[in-house]
């Protein structure tokens, strides 16, 4: 195992298994590309020959240096031509029997110092290494799909996993300019196993008809800056593959959030596995395309419901930043606005923040000063709610408590003229609750804007049982004016995204609970293996973990799921007064300001 790692051998030229051998030839090392299949092994050959062409168009590689690539992939049949490897990186389809089968073979073939590596991404390492003639030299070695692209590369090693073998692929890793993160043995390691809970509740949402494809898509698109929504990515990854790996993991777990959702089985059954089939979540003009085409889920243009109140003034009730955020984005978008504060100190200090904000636009070209100065004559700052008694939408953003947002409607209720639109920012409360408190609950709706209102495109419109369809038509269209993306969800606890997000936040703390990974490996693995812009403990420490325990409490009194119970490494720090940024200290530590 102190050899250096030069020819290393690739077995299973599937789409994941071509990627690899693909930067393995990139950087040099000599690669014996083996499947079963000529076809497939010509397949490979033709994807290295146009991705490489492609470099050398781009200017990223020469000529000179794409024949020598090409010249360093070979390619076989038979599991013979690995004899000589250093390392082999078996990619066959996920399942024991074949892998076990490939090293069982192995074992006969290559020669005692050769590392034997799983590219599984939810079976055990350890028994495929147990089921070896020398178990020590077996690690599990995940790339991420496409793999020249994607820096993740987990090393898993088990209990029985030499640490040399280890140390020689962690540096192969690093000399492919990947960024190697070391896991133990479990099912879906540090990014899938947060990843796959994350998609297994989306389809579960879907399934149970909370939210259409496209709205959760886009909810988690728009409100956390996701490359791709969870039900096209299930597409993308293959749904019978997400089955597989859940599967596993729920076997080892025993946790409900891990348990397929059924409609998985039933897509699978059906054939229906995503792009590769050419129809999963949705429909794609032709298999192993992302080309998406109409079919009969699809919102109709225009769908939006005609008769909707006439809006030209707002009030904003609050003084923090989300009220002056959401004052900002109303007036930018030419309606009046009314920003009334518990004082009217408190209201002029939000014009002023908000002020600048405008300013900082001006500064960055996005905005003229002219444009600025009519979009600030448009804010009335105001010391009482009195002063929404002619508002057409009167939105409150005060303190997340119940108590006081339903005292706050009942003050609405009794100022704001016949047919005004009332309307709530909670991010977790029910909004049911906040219209009951009114003598007009129809005229009652959520719009869950995200911080910083004026940056995030995302307002979830949350209609309760007792929402007439008018006001929701309202507010989707003036959601819409304000230029920001409307998705409907009903009142549940956590609407769309909290109730995806804070669930894949609480297992990551589990993670490092548990001792199985580091903060840093973590957050490492969900950025550079899942596209994710923070890692979960980045951005818990910006959310602040005493809103992220609360939001956790909400979740798990609403569902009763053992899965959602808070960790009770986030409750001791929200104890200790570890909040995250905001008090300097959360998960890591930060230099007061």
């Amino acid at each position: 195992m102190d050899t250096p790692l030069h020819t290393i051998a690739v077995v299973g030229l599937g789409t994941m298994g071509t990627g690899i051998a693909e930067v393995l030839a990139r950087a040099g090392r000599e690669v014996i590309g083996i499947d079963i299949s000529d076809a497939a092994a010509r397949q490979a050959v033709t994807a290295l020959e146009a991705s490489t062409a492609r470099a050398v168009e781009r200017e990223r590689i020469t000529e000179e240096e794409r024949r020598n690539t090409l010249a360093r992939f070979r390619t076989f049949s038979d599991l013979q031509a690995a004899a000589d490897a250093d390392l082999v990186i078996e990619v066959v389809s996920e399942s024991y029997e074949a892998k076990q089968q490939v090293f069982r073979a192995l074992d006969s073939i290559v020669r005692p110092g050769t590392i034997l590596a799983t590219g599984t991404n939810a079976l055990s390492v350890t028994r495929l290494a147990a089921d070896s003639e020398h178990p020590e030299r077996v690690l599990g070695l995940h790339f991420f799909n496409p793999a020249p692209a994607m820096k993740l590369v987990e090393v898993v090693s088990s209990v029985l996993t030499a640490p040399s073998a280890v140390e020689a692929v962690t540096e192969l890793a690093r000399e492919l300019g990947k960024e190697p993160v070391a896991v133990g043995d479990r099912p879906g390691f540090v990014a899938d196993g947060l990843l796959f809970g994350y998609l297994n509740q989306a389809a579960a949402m879907y399934e149970a008809k909370y939210a259409s494809r496209e709205d959760i898509d886009a909810a988690m698109k728009l409100g956390c800056g996701l490359p791709m929504g969870p039900l096209a990515l299930l597409d993308l990854i293959g749904i019978d593959t997400a089955r597989t790996v859940l599967d596993a993991m729920y076997a080892e777990s025993h946790d409900r959030l891990h348990a397929p959702a059924p409609i998985l089985k039933q897509l699978s059954e059906a054939g229906l596995t995503g792009r590769k089939t050419g129809r999963g979540f949705y429909t794609y003009a032709a298999p192993a395309t992302g080309v998406l085409v109409p079919d009969a889920l699809t919102p109709q243009p225009a769908a939006e419901a005609a008769g909707g109140r006439e809006i030209r003034s707002v009030g904003v009730a609050g003084s923090g930043t989300m009220a002056s955020g959401i004052a900002e984005v109303f007036a930018k978008a030419g309606y009046d606005v009314v920003l009334a504060a518990r004082s009217l100190e408190k209201a002029e200090t939000a014009k002023s923040r908000i002020a600048k904000s405008l300013s900082r636009s001006v500064d960055k070209g996005r905005m003229t000063a002219e444009a600025r100065e009519a979009t600030l004559e448009r804010v009335s700052p105001a010391g009482s709610l009195d002063a929404f008694a002619d508002v057409d939408l009167a939105v409150e953003a005060v303190a997340e408590d119940l108590e006081i947002k339903q005292q706050l409607f009942a003050t609405l209720d009794k100022i704001c003229k016949e047919g005004a639109v009332l309307a709530t920012t909670t991010s977790s409360l029910p909004v049911v609750a906040c219209a009951r408190a009114t003598s007009r609950p129809q005229d009652v709706i959520g719009m869950h804007f995200f911080n910083p209102a004026p940056a995030m495109k995302l307002v979830e419109v949350v209609r309760t049982v007792l929402t007439s369809d008018e006001v929701h038509a309202t507010v989707r269209e003036v959601t819409t004016k304000i230029k920001k993306h409307p998705v409907d969800c009903g009142d549940r606890a956590g609407f769309i995204v909290n109730a995806l997000l804070f669930p894949y936040l609480n297992n990551a703390i589990k993670m490092v609970q548990e001792h199985y990974a580091t903060l840093d490996d973590i957050d490492a693995a969900m950025k550079l293996g899942g596209g994710y812009p923070m890692g979960p403990f980045e951005l818990l420490d910006v959310v602040g973990l005493d809103v992220s325990l609360a939001i956790e409490k909400v979740l798990h009194r609403e569902f009763r799921d053992p899965g959602l119970a808070p960790a009770p490494l986030l409750e001791h720090l929200v104890a200790a007064g570890c909040l995250g940024r905001k008090t300097g200290r959360g998960f890591r530590e930060y230099a007061r300001r």
